[in-house]
């Protein structure tokens, strides 16, 4: 076996050792979370996404599969990712206002009967906090999807506000994680709401 063949098979068996842990870990997380995201559609809210870097592409990801479809085709249900408008994310930016980025929005277009969905896998988390701070203010609920447990965010959380928590992994192992759990928040969003 080359040295190549055998780092893809050592990133293989450490993803399917994270893969079966954050299965037993989170799954009634999941459950939960699913609930507070189909009790937000039924009551004709919206769902916001935040994150930064590359857990954008999880929240892009997931409010697309909400807007177009999932695995089946169904009435497009509302989401929308703030990190997606570069324009209005730059110009936050350039006014030197960074950790405004998203809480600007959320203040903007949220409202008591939508839900705050962020995804955290590491890094500068300073406008993702406030992004939650200010969609408390605003009366919705936080759904925090994070690649590390126990962190400053999650001393922020209320009692209504839910966290999937990942056992501390980098951002790189805990990406794929995030699309698997995104997947089954979707599954259970179509078949809480259209069955199955």
């Amino acid at each position: 076996m080359s040295n190549s063949e055998n780092t893809i098979n050592q990133w293989f068996a450490s993803h399917m050792e994270h893969i079966a842990h954050a299965a037993s870990a989170t799954a009634t997380n999941i459950d939960s979370a699913a609930d507070a995201l189909v009790e937000t559609l039924l009551a004709d809210g919206k769902i916001l996404t935040c994150a930064n870097g590359n857990a954008n592409i999880v929240t892009q990801y997931f409010c697309t599969a909400l807007l177009n479809r999932f695995d089946q085709d169904r009435p497009a249900l509302p989401a929308i990712n703030l990190g997606a408008d570069a324009t209005t994310y730059s110009a936050i930016c350039r006014d030197n206002r960074f950790n405004d980025t998203f809480s600007r929005q959320v203040r903007a277009i949220g409202k008591p009967a939508d839900l705050l969905l962020v995804v955290v896998d590491d890094g500068h988390k300073a406008n993702l906090i406030q992004a939650i701070q200010v969609a408390h203010d605003r009366e919705m609920t936080v759904v925090v999807l994070s690649a590390k447990e126990k962190t400053d965010i999650t001393s922020l959380l209320h009692p209504e506000d839910h966290e999937i928590a990942l056992d501390n992994l980098s951002p790189a192992n805990a990406t794929p994680i995030f699309l698997l759990i995104i997947n089954a928040l979707c599954s259970l969003i179509d078949e809480k709401i259209f069955g199955g």
